[in-house]
């Protein structure tokens, strides 16, 4: 394409969810109610961890973690969003569009690290379970915590930069809610093809070798878990990575089938009904997956809710 007659944008138009005014009201209800109980329940869940000291172990330093990423993750693209809901030009400036492209793919990234460290945690746990307070110590956890954020930043600077070398002439609508880079790269009037390559070489290792990290060590994980010769036992072990699993199927599914496929079979619809589930859906129920099928976050959540009470109502 001639670019010689194009002048870069200032700034791009988020569409948003839904082009319907009759469906305004019930989106922003229903997403403000979902963004509430992300940052009430991921808050709680580190409110918990902190006052707990029999939660202030590595697989609760990790899960902190995990709630921490989850509430960033999140507010990266909500309040956004429901800002240009009722907003009769749904402008976003072109810095700020940038901004929240890295800091959606840095949160997104770090998630899938702190996933896989969650999985070792595991391994571990389960595999070396005398040996685990020697390996898993607390050094070693902040080493991992502190490695997690150093490359997803790395990873969202490389994006972000290459999304930067793009030019936006006429068309400057985003058919999305937030600075999605597909979206982005759909409307870009320059080749996105260095863009391409690196979702699909560099990208794909990143999430990829965190995904095949996490499968190896469920794989170890089942072979001993199996061994163990009572059915209650099997149980119990299993019982310790279900929560894991479940946010990882979710995780990994939906992200995948957003950003790992050609750019050309791209549907915008389809885009921001998964991008929902991975960036909003799952977040918010990431703190329920945990904290239902735990019992010691059940536990000192109930001991914080009775100390309140005595607190209110002595």
């Amino acid at each position: 394409m001639d670019n010689s007659n194009c002048t870069s944008v200032s700034h791009f138009v988020l569409l948003g969810i839904s082009t319907h005014p009759e469906e305004r009201i019930p989106l922003f209800l229903v997403f403000s109610l979902m963004y509430t109980i992300n940052i009430s329940g991921n808050l709680a869940i580190i409110i918990l961890i902190l006052s707990a000291p029999r939660l202030r172990i590595p697989m609760y330093i990790f899960l902190s973690n995990l709630a921490l990423t989850d509430i960033c993750f999140t507010s990266t693209t909500v309040p956004k969003m429901l800002q240009i809901i009722f907003s009769p030009t749904k402008v976003i400036y072109y810095a700020g569009c940038l901004a929240q492209t890295y800091f959606f793919i840095c949160f997104a990234v770090m998630e899938n690290f702190i996933l896989a460290v969650m999985a070792y945690d595991r391994y571990i746990a389960i595999c070396h379970p005398f040996h685990y307070t020697m390996i898993v110590t607390r050094m070693l956890c902040v080493k991992m915590v502190v490695m997690c954020h150093a490359l997803s930043h790395l990873h969202a600077l490389l994006h972000a930069f290459l999304m930067g070398q793009l030019i936006f002439c006429a068309d400057n609508r985003i058919p999305h809610f937030f600075c999605d880079l597909y979206a982005l790269m759909k409307i870009s009037c320059t080749s996105t093809y260095l863009n391409t390559l690196m979702i699909h070489t560099e990208g794909a290792v990143v999430i990829s070798g965190a995904l095949a990290f996490i499968t190896a060590s469920y794989a170890c994980i089942i072979l001993v878990v199996l061994r163990i010769p009572s059915d209650k036992g099997r149980w119990e072990a299993f019982s310790t990575c279900g929560s894991h699993l479940t946010v990882v199927a979710i995780f990994y599914g939906t992200l995948s089938w957003v950003y790992f496929r050609p750019l050309s079979n791209y549907s915008v619809t389809k885009g921001r009904i998964v991008t929902v589930v991975y960036a909003v859906v799952t977040p918010m129920l990431n703190p329920f997956i945990y904290s239902l099928r735990n019992g010691d976050v059940k536990g000192a959540f109930m001991k914080w809710m009775s100390r309140m009470q005595t607190f209110f109502f002595r």
